[in-house]
């Protein structure tokens, strides 16, 4: 172990793959050394393996319903209780855990290149391609997300993959805001005007050299954007725009509980708490990246 260590931290790497992996290992340290970013990616690996496990970790069908016991308080057989359907609320929490991180990945894949992309170019090309860029960006940041989020699925219909697509249009332009402060930095560099003396196209230095260099940015700021992304997909499951019944998500189960708020609180306050918990986990492990990936 002290002979890795060594091998990880010396200053006089022999190889590109040992400096690479002699970087990301100074990088866990740095993370490691954040107590409320383990914190985070704690919370980030259980819901990773909650969600992959859900099948064993469920004890009973998410789905089924038992109208002889709904309503039921937490008990041994029904550890957080069952909603109005009889359905067991813990295991529809589980299964609901496939359902957001479906969400979160499928907008943070969709939108992350998106937007890298737009900005990469704005940056790069700057005069009026910049401003034309910029102002649609602006115009996509002058409304709040949800409210946003809320008109594009009611002109699409409710259902997962209209909800999916709504909150892509709104989370893209934070990304190209970046990318684009990112490549104003180093549309100029040395590296930048070699690779145009050799004849490379604008559309390959902005892919092959520029994009890289904003590829640490955007991934500190999915780290961060998780958390919203979270709310804004259980904001639309509540209003009934997002997953539709019988699908478990976390948003349609609060909704589905706030009838009973009073008299039977963990109908929606178990589900509630998993969206606090997921959303808090995601914005400190996306801090600790952060101080890691950020140079500055």
């Amino acid at each position: 172990m002290t002979a890795l260590r060594a091998y990880l931290l010396t200053d006089d790497a022999q190889s590109r793959m040992q400096s690479r992996l002699g970087q990301a290992y100074r990088r866990w340290l740095v993370l490691r050394g954040n107590p409320l970013a383990m914190v985070g990616l704690f919370i980030v690996i259980t819901l990773l393996l909650v969600a992959a496990f859900a099948p064993l970790v469920a004890t009973h069908d998410p789905i089924e319903q038992n109208l002889a016991h709904r309503l039921q308080p937490m008990s041994a057989e029904y550890w957080l209780g069952t909603d109005a359907l009889g359905r067991d609320i813990f295991s529809r929490i589980v299964y609901g855990s496939r359902v957001t991180l479906f969400i979160v990945l499928a907008v943070v894949v969709t939108v992350g290149p998106v937007g890298l992309l737009i900005g990469a170019t704005a940056g790069y090309f700057g005069g009026w391609v910049d401003t034309l860029l910029m102002r649609i960006t602006d115009v996509f940041l002058a409304f709040p997300r949800l409210i946003l989020a809320l008109a594009l699925v009611s002109a699409l219909g409710s259902g997962l993959e209209n909800a999916i697509l709504a909150i892509a249009l709104t989370a893209w332009p934070p990304y190209a805001r970046v990318a684009r402060a990112e490549t104003m930095v180093v549309r100029k560099s040395d590296y930048i005007a070699a690779a145009r003396m050799q004849g490379a196209s604008a559309f390959r230095i902005i892919l092959g050299h520029v994009t890289p260099m904003c590829v640490p940015s955007a991934i500190v700021r999915s780290a961060l954007d998780m958390a919203g992304i979270i709310l804004t997909a259980a904001g639309l499951g509540f209003l009934g725009l997002g997953a539709q019944p019988p699908l478990p998500e976390w948003g349609a189960m609060v909704a589905t509980g706030r009838e009973q708020v009073f008299d039977q609180w963990w109908v929606a306050a178990f589900p509630g708490l998993a969206i606090c918990i997921c959303a808090l986990g995601f914005n400190l492990l996306g801090d600790g990246l952060r101080d890691v990936l950020d140079a500055r």
